[in-house]
C-alpha cells in the first residue's frame, strides 16, 4: 500500500508504469487521475487545498485498508496533492492491482468515492470575484450508498 499526500506534482505515466511493473502476477491494473476542473464560467484562478498532516494520511490508509479487505487486491496506491492548484493540474491518483479486472475496477471506484467524501481535505476556490469554500455535494454522499 502506497499513500502520499504531497504538494509537488507527480508524473502520471512514470508512476503508473512503476506501479504496473511491480505487479507482474496481477491481471489488472486500474488507474484514475483527477484534475482541477475550471468553473462553468471559466473564472477559476486556483483551488487551494488544505489538510492536517498525519491525520489525512491515516484516514486515506484506513480507506485503502478497507478496500483491500473487500476485494482481492495485490496493491493500492493513492496520491493526493495539497496547496494551490490551477485548472488542468493533477490533483489525485488512485491505482489498484488485482488478479482480475472486476476487483481492480470496483476497488478503484470505492477509493475514489470515499476519498471524495471522507478524506479530510478542505478546498477553497479562488476566482476573479473572490474566494469560497467548496461544500460537500449530495451526489458525492449518495455515491457512498452503493458500497
Amino acid at each position: 500500500m502506497q499513500i502520499s499526500v504531497q504538494k509537488e506534482p507527480f508524473d502520471l505515466g512514470q508512476i503508473a508504469q512503476e506501479f504496473a511493473a511491480g505487479h507482474r502476477h496481477m491481471g489488472a491494473i486500474v488507474t484514475f487521475t483527477g484534475v482541477v476542473r475550471d468553473s462553468d464560467t471559466d473564472d477559476l484562478d486556483a483551488m487551494e487545498i488544505e489538510h492536517y498532516p498525519g491525520m489525512t494520511e491515516r484516514a486515506i490508509a484506513k480507506i485503502a485498508t478497507q478496500a483491500a479487505s473487500r476485494w482481492d487486491l495485490g496493491d493500492v496506491l493513492v496520491i493526493h496533492r495539497f496547496g494551490r492548484l490551477t485548472p488542468g493540474e493533477q490533483i489525485m491518483m488512485v491505482a489498484t492491482a488485482a488478479p482480475h479486472r472486476k476487483d481492480a475496477f470496483e476497488a478503484a471506484e470505492y477509493l475514489m468515492d470515499y476519498l471524495k467524501s471522507r478524506a479530510p481535505f478542505w478546498k477553497k476556490e479562488v476566482t476573479s470575484s473572490g474566494t469560497s469554500w467548496v461544500d460537500a455535494k449530495p451526489e458525492d454522499e449518495d455515491a457512498l450508498s452503493r458500497w
